[in-house]
């Protein structure tokens, strides 16, 4: 038994009207027949296909952000904007770091031997130039403030390893931008983020066809709140400078999931890297899960200066945050440790869209989390679930 949250926002592939509410979070998707009227401050818009007031500019409908002629403020513009860009400034940091240190630790031949080429190798570390470009932009926008990079370490000893180790890295990296993008108050810092972002998702495909996977099995990219991509950086920062900015996000205490798909197997034999192999999952719904989770209080991060904590009660979901969807499944077997609990859980299955595909709504590079319940969120206000985490996130590697 769970909980599948769809998220039919497409009305061209809805068969009818469809309405879903909640308290946390009403909205209406339409069918591709139904008229759409919002209201929201004091405007109310009907999506007829007409124009409904004067254009602003020749060949401009009348809306939209800072379409008015003034000019764009290309730095945050409030606490939260400040915050997030240091959030991808870390992010930055750590890619440029982890690229060249793969570049420079393995030799050509290393690679060879690993299924690569030469010239794959360098791919990499043009990835790493890619990313003294993104720290570049974003510490501009941030000013004279901006953190400086830090040190790291990481748990690779092998080129497969390290392929790996990245596409996870690019994937919390990408998804948590997308998490905050349309939160931002500077819609034209939001603009230059976005432009860098769409440049880390090629990465990670990269990445995924490097290690032997499917490179997108999916049909749409999930996005995570900041505090999750806080939590799965700060274990790989063991010190920063002393003047760099602190950041306000949450640490929660740690997942693991002790027999997580293993995308390495068969790598370099079965899976080299290719472009694409009939490779689409790696596991399937009714898998089960073994999870164990620490309790809060734990040092983590630059320096071991910030502290796990979390605001939830007592574990009772996982939940899966795949594609368009928060998917809850309970806890079984749930188990007090000196340290922590473990407990499992089953993979869910359900289509995204079943008009059109059967395909899973969980698969590719996921993430779960232990929440104390099971609120209906949806992707444009996620953030709340910050309230019910208990531990995690995960990455799941369900394809």
């Amino acid at each position: 038994m769970y909980v599948n949250i769809l998220l039919a926002l497409v009305p061209a592939v809805a068969a009818a009207p469809l309405a879903t509410t909640s308290a946390l979070n009403p909205y209406v998707t339409p069918g591709p027949n139904t008229e759409i009227t919002v209201e929201s401050n004091g405007f109310t818009y009907t999506a007829s296909g007409n124009l409904t007031a004067n254009e602003t500019m020749p060949y401009t409908p009348y809306g939209g952000l800072n379409t008015n002629g003034t000019l764009p403020v290309y730095a945050p513009l409030s606490d939260f904007d400040y915050e997030s860009l240091t959030l991808v400034l870390y992010q930055e940091y750590i890619e440029l770091d982890l690229f060249n240190y793969g570049y420079n630790r393995w030799s050509d031949q290393d690679f060879i031997d690993a299924g690569f080429t030469a010239d794959d190798r360098y791919l990499v570390k043009f990835m790493a130039e890619q990313e003294v470009g993104h720290a570049l932009l974003v510490s501009q926008m941030l000013g004279p403030s901006a953190a400086q990079s830090c040190q790291y370490a990481y748990p690779i000893d092998t080129v497969q390893q390290f392929v790996d180790f990245c596409q996870k890295l690019t994937r919390w990296g990408e998804s948590g931008v997308y998490g905050f993008l349309e939160h931002l108050n500077s819609r034209a810092a939001a603009q230059l983020l976005l432009e860098s972002i769409t440049t880390e998702a090629r990465q990670q495909i990269i990445f995924r066809q490097f290690e032997g996977l499917f490179p997108m099995p999916i049909y749409f990219e999930p996005a995570i709140p900041q505090s999750w991509a806080w939590t799965l950086l700060a274990p790989y920062i063991t010190g920063c400078p002393n003047d760099t900015p602190r950041l306000a996000w949450q640490n929660f205490p740690a997942l693991n999931i002790s027999n997580n798909p293993n995308a390495t197997a068969n790598y370099s034999d079965t899976y080299p890297p290719a472009i694409t192999h009939n490779r689409t999952a790696l596991s399937s719904p009714g898998y089960t899960l073994q999870l164990s989770f620490e309790k809060p209080g734990k040092q983590v991060g630059p320096n071991l200066t910030y502290t796990t904590a979390t605001l939830a009660g007592a574990p009772q979901y996982a939940v899966w945050v795949s594609q368009l969807n928060s998917t809850y499944t309970p806890l079984t077997n749930i188990s007090e440790t000196a340290d922590g609990y473990t407990a499992l859980t089953v993979q869910p299955g359900g289509p995204v869209f079943p008009q059109i595909s059967a395909d899973g709504v969980v698969n590719g590079t996921i993430f779960v989390a232990i929440t104390d319940s099971n609120p209906f969120l949806t992707a444009h206000n996620f953030s709340f679930i910050n309230a019910h985490v208990v531990a995690g996130p995960a990455i799941y590697q369900a394809g």
